[in-house]
């Protein structure tokens, strides 16, 4: 077989180049996979200078002859055969090389480059053909002083290189980090001597000569294996000869190795698949020829990672790239993340590919499950109803019918992440950036035409975003929408990304909102479905990180202390009222559409939210026909417009009422001219501005018959639709509450009663004399008295609850009493009671016990019991407030309370002047109540009551609001009703 080839002449291709007189040949074509067969070829009766091994010194000229060789052969193609073999120094093969019709020998001897061993007798038959011409060019070129034979004085001296210490096996005295912190970033030349593996070199840097390993940024290339023998760690690498510096011994093991080789096994570890591939992929390439390397760090070993560049021709390559494109290395993060980020997207993009098209090491590559899914043919035109916040959007599709509930889609903006808004509810505050963000695209797109389109649906499970106990999965649609006019800053700021064919005329919503800082690009794992333009996204990313904008900058964002008078309690709203009455019309931006003719708006100028109605109109309620049309004609209108409002007054749940405009428009207008909303002036239309125009437009919707009017005759009032309507007349008190019990029980009385006035001036005309003498006046449980009130020190009319059993002894010895005017029960010193005369004590009490009927409250003493008594007491109690309180039950039963006192309790449904529900409703949709258990058989309208009365009640249970927070309130047989006699007596 060896002496098959001597004499016969082979094509190849210089791989390598060894000493300056030794070349690596490779096969041009092969058949197997794999990388090609290769040879050693020694240069016949050629002698080259000798180079340095670790630790030694360089013949003279030794590099200079290398070097004179690798520029004239390196990646040549050549001819070449084997003149003989010297068994004796481990079969080397000398042979006869041509490029082209030039003879490889001659020309390194012509330049001076090696010397000719002659023939002799040790030598015999062992000699290269051209022995003759080969002697002659040597004494030509001495003759002329070329290369070896050099006359100039010193310069064989010079040619011999000051070689540092290698850094490779043994690297305790290398400086690895002042070797990168001096060239960081920085081309560094240099001359790849060894290929360890696909992803790993070995580098003369110049001019120091300093001899390094470097491990490609980013990239792992398979390993090629390697062996456990008597401790020493064996890696393949080539043949070496002619005192090449990879042939020496290696240094004494690192902890690291002895620790690896104790755990290794015995027998020797093959190579990865696609190994030798790899190596020989990164050897075509740069083996043996000029790199420019640039640092990227430095690892805990003190290995040097950097990226690799080479010259093909004009063009400049990166090594680590066309590895990883080939399919011949992989991804690696954590050196990655020594790069810029656009090397580190490029080659997480070209890994990528290669595992979607199965190339090389990726062909038997199983992608991982993904919970995205593409969307195709779902691209729409529409305008945008709302900005939830930077990276999710409302838009109202134009293809469907106007006021559908399918018209409006929600679009998640795709693989960008913006700061999140927060929850008030929850107590989340809004992220660094996030107002400013949601606030930058309301401005550029509320109102606005645009186009999307759809790229890829995602499920979010509880467990990455939803904080809801028992929040089920739900499917989130991403896309990119396009403004077709965006104004002249923002095609200025995306002028440098690049435009795919794909892309709409107009600006990419994202790219606009990546370019100001406002958030950063999803880092997708692999197959994860993408934006089609997420290279124009990274783009816009890049350009924000270098001008550090928005999140990206070291300041810090505005803060924004904004009150939020919607969540606060009435009271504080009322306090607010003067503020926003001094100013007649009040810009704002309405913030959502609550209702047809309620909305939550902000007002910068006062830095609050409020919660706003239109005054004396009002739209159908929840789940009443139309009330969904009157949201969504409000949506398109007014959501997150800039507005004008006029304030009037507030009510007792702090909602302010008033008048709205939205350019130059009463809104209020709209609702009435659609047939969505109907005129409430029962407490006179002359406070509401603009009345007159309000009546026109209700009644052109009259005349029309539309919506709610639909079945309207003149002179007639029809029913909404609301399914509470009255079958029978109930009696109705305008009352003032005087008390509140908690456990939804209180104490009234009826406005513009006569005895109120009478009593208050019998009482007011008494001379109350000093205290009585001890002894002289016992008053027992029952009685009533006189009794002062400890808070304004005024006399009333009292029932003594709990005296002292025995005589009085003291002035200051305390009484329970109950004031019957007013309700309320109070301890009092025996010193401020006096006893009072018939004619005044003889008439009834003036305080009326209610409760609200059809709910249960919790007492004081559960869960939400001071919560729900605190709302009471806040909107029920204060001087002027008049409510209209309709009996719906009453209980004879003679019942106490806290023992002060028998008599008719009344249920009833309290509503306050100007609301648009009952007290009973507010306290269901707040979750401070709860509705009374059902019965089977129920009057109808008792029934129509309940039904009316659910939907607040399921509001509440579904947005998880007060008693319902943590799910359904488990149901007790306990009916806080009181129970009535039937009319056969006894108890039911």
């Amino acid at each position: 077989m060896a002496s098959a080839t001597e004499n016969q002449w082979l094509k190849g291709r210089v791989k390598a180049v060894t000493s300056g007189d030794c070349l690596v040949i490779t096969a041009l074509t092969h058949n197997r996979p794999g990388a090609p067969p290769e040879k050693t070829i020694t240069l016949s009766s050629l002698m080259a200078p000798k180079m340095a091994r670790r630790g030694g010194k360089d013949e003279s000229f030794a590099w200079e002859s290398k070097e004179f060789l690798r520029k004239l052969c390196i990646g040549k193609e050549v001819a070449f055969k084997v003149d003989y073999k010297v068994e004796a120094i481990a079969g080397r093969e000398f042979g006869s090389v041509f490029i082209g019709n030039q003879n490889v020998a001659k020309l390194v001897v012509q330049n001076g480059w090696a010397k000719v061993r002659e023939p002799g007798q040790q030598n015999q038959g062992k000699v290269s053909p051209y022995i003759t011409e080969l002697l002659q060019l040597q004494e030509q070129a001495t003759q002329e002083g070329y290369g070896l034979w050099s006359k100039v004085p010193g310069a064989a001296e010079a040619s011999i290189r000051d070689l540092p210490p290698s850094a490779i096996g043994d690297s305790a005295g290398f400086d690895a980090m002042g070797l990168l912190s001096t060239n960081k970033g920085k081309p560094m030349e240099g001359i790849v001597e060894q290929v360890r593996d696909g992803s790993t070199i070995r580098v003369y840097l110049l001019p120091e000569f300093q001899f390094v390993q470097v491990f490609i940024a980013g990239i792992q290339s398979p390993s090629m294996g390697r062996r456990n023998t008597n401790g020493n760690v064996v890696e393949t690498v080539p043949d070496e000869s002619n005192g090449d510096a990879s042939g020496e011994s290696k240094g004494p093991l690192t902890s690291a190795q002895r620790l690896a080789v104790s755990a290794a096994s015995s027998v020797e570890v093959s190579a990865d698949p696609f190994a030798a591939e790899a190596k020989y992929f990164t050897e075509h390439r740069v083996l043996s020829r000029d790199v420019r390397i640039v640092l990227e760090g430095v690892d805990k070993f003190n290995n040097l990672i950097g990226s690799v560049h080479y010259s093909d021709g004009e063009a400049v390559k990166d090594l680590g790239l066309e590895l990883v494109e080939n399919g011949l290395a992989k991804y690696v993060e954590w050196s990655a993340n020594m790069m810029e980020e656009e090397a580190k997207r490029k080659l997480k993009a070209a890994e990528l590919q290669c595992k979607k098209d199965k190339v090389k090491m990726w062909a038997n590559y199983v992608p991982p499950a993904t919970n995205s899914k593409a969307l195709h043919d779902q691209n729409f035109t529409g305008k945008v109803v709302e900005v939830v916040s930077g990276d999710c959007i409302v838009v109202a599709n134009d293809a469907l019918p106007y006021g559908s509930p399918a018209a409006e889609r929600r679009v998640n903006l795709s693989s960008i992440r913006c700061p999140k808004m927060g929850n008030p509810r929850r107590e989340e505050k809004p992220a660094p950036y996030a107002r400013e963000a949601r606030e930058f695209l309301r401005q550029r797109l509320i109102g606005k035409q645009v186009i999307v389109q759809m790229e890829y649906s995602r499920k979010v499970t509880p467990a990455e975003g939803a904080t809801t106990a028992g929040a089920a999965d739900r499917i989130m649609d991403f896309g990119s929408v396009f403004i077709p006019s965006p104004a002249k800053g923002d095609t200025e700021e995306v002028a440098a990304s690049a435009i795919s064919g794909s892309q709409p005329a107009g600006v990419n919503v994202a790219e606009l909102l990546l370019s100001r800082g406002f958030g950063n690009v999803v880092r997708h794992r692999d197959f994860e479905e993408r934006s089609n333009h997420y290279d124009a996204l990274l783009a816009a990313e890049s350009r924000a990180l270098s001008g550090k904008k928005g999140i990206h900058s070291a300041k810090e964002s505005p803060v924004m202390h904004i009150t939020d008078l919607t969540v606060a309690a009435a009271k504080k709203a009322k306090d607010f009222l003067p503020s926003l009455q001094r100013i007649r019309r009040i810009p704002a931006v309405v913030e959502y559409v609550l209702s047809g003719h309620r909305c939550k708006l902000y007002i910068p100028k006062l830095t609050c939210s409020i919660a706003f109605a239109f005054s004396g109109v009002r739209c159908p309620g929840r789940g009443e026909p139309f009330s969904d049309e009157a949201i969504s004609v409000m949506r398109r209108r007014i959501m997150q417009r800039d507005v004008e409002i006029e304030v009037e007054t507030v009510d007792r749940t702090g909602t302010f009422l008033g008048s709205m405009w939205e350019s130059r428009t009463n809104v209020a207008t709209v609702l009435l001219e659609a047939g969505l909303a109907k005129m409430q002036t029962s407490f006179g239309a002359d406070r509401i501005v603009e009345a007159h125009i309000l009546e026109q437009a209700e009644r052109s919707a009259k005349n029309q018959k539309l919506k709610i009017w639909e079945n309207y005759v003149e002179g007639e009032e029809v029913s909404n639709g609301s399914t509470t309507v009255e079958t029978r007349q109930k009696e109705t008190l305008k009352v003032a509450v005087t008390e509140v019990l908690g456990g939804g029980r209180f104490y009234v009385q009826t406005v513009g009663d006569q005895r109120i006035a009478s009593i208050q001036n019998q009482l007011a005309s008494l001379s109350v004399k000093d205290a009585p003498i001890l002894g002289s006046f016992n008053p027992k449980r029952g009685d009533i008295v006189l009794a002062q009130f400890s808070l304004d020190n005024s006399w009333n009319r009292a029932m003594i609850v709990t005296a002292p059993r025995a005589a009085v002894e003291s002035p200051d010895e305390k009484f329970e009493v109950f004031y019957i005017d007013y309700g309320n029960q109070e301890e009092v010193p025996y010193s401020a009671i006096r006893p009072v005369d018939p004619s005044v004590s003889s008439a009834p009490g003036l305080a009326q016990l209610c409760r609200l009927a059809y709910i249960k409250v919790p007492s004081l003493e559960e869960d939400f019991g001071p919560e729900a008594g605190e709302y009471l007491h806040t909107i029920t109690l204060g001087s002027g407030k008049e409510f209209k309180a309709v009996i719906e039950e009453r209980d004879t039963s003679g019942g106490k309370v806290k023992g002060q006192g028998t008599g008719t309790e009344l249920a009833v449904t309290l509503i306050a002047v100007d609301d648009e529900i009952s007290v009973n409703a507010a306290m269901l949709q707040g979750g401070i109540a709860r509705m009374e258990k059902r019965r089977r058989f129920e009057h109808k309208d008792k029934k129509a009551a309940l039904d009316a009365l659910e939907k607040y009640q399921e509001e509440a249970r579904k947005s998880r609001t007060g008693i319902w927070q943590y799910g359904d309130v488990e149901s007790d047989d306990e009916d806080t009703a009181p129970a009535r006699k039937p009319a056969g007596g006894g108890r039911r």
